[in-house]
């Protein structure tokens, strides 16, 4: 006997039953091996090209700047346009490169700062009589030795709000500009201080006639 089947009409070679796989999750570790590499992808530029955050520690930007304040430091600035006057700033130690100050930009390339008693003036190209900054951000500046400093080329001098608790460019000299990591971008920690471009005065350093 010969037997026949008819295949349905509904099924046919072209149109096959749908097949269901299964995929296995991927283990806990392995996951996490995944996202700690994306995140060091993502973090390490960041932190070596555009921000990267300090602790203030000590007292020598009183009364602007206090201890244990938390700072993110903008890096990327400086790679775009110079520092300028006014500026705060976050630098190696030029004694110690392993150590990090913060202080504010006093003098720029091409200036002769004087600091005399308890004033400071420049002479530059743009002020060849000389001109004395007026400094509101300064806490306490006791009258110490006459000096007189010339800025070359990439050549900072930076001191600190609070100069008679500051080792600046008064005792180590000045600031290359190689050393300069970058300006105080962000104040966040403690919350009531949260401000941006804290402690900036490049828009308020007044100069008078000497």
């Amino acid at each position: 006997m010969n037997l026949f089947f008819k295949r349905s009409s509904s099924t046919t070679p072209d149109s096959p039953e749908p097949v269901a796989t299964h995929v296995a999750e991927p283990h806990p570790i392995v996951e996490i091996i995944r996202f700690s590499v994306i995140a060091l992808i993502i973090v390490i530029p960041v932190r070596m090209f555009i921000a990267q955050p300090f602790i203030v520690s000590g007292a020598s930007m009183e009364d602007t700047f206090h201890n244990n304040e938390y700072l993110i430091v903008d890096q990327l600035s400086y790679h775009l346009n110079a520092p300028v006057r006014g500026d705060v700033v976050v630098f190696r130690y030029p004694r110690d490169p392993s150590k990090y100050f913060i202080k504010r930009i006093i003098g720029v390339p091409g200036d002769t700062i004087t600091i005399e008693k308890s004033t400071v003036s420049i002479v530059n190209a743009s002020h060849p009589q000389g001109l004395v900054l007026n400094e509101p951000y300064v806490a306490s500046m006791k009258p110490g030795v006459t000096i007189v400093e010339e800025l070359g080329e990439r050549e900072y001098f930076v001191m600190g709000d609070n100069r008679d608790e500051s080792s600046d460019s008064r005792v180590w000299g000045v600031l290359q500009e190689e050393n300069i990591v970058g300006r105080a971008f962000l104040r966040l920690f403690p919350p009531q201080t949260f401000e941006y471009l804290p402690g900036d005065s490049s828009d308020e350093i007044i100069m008078s006639s000497s």
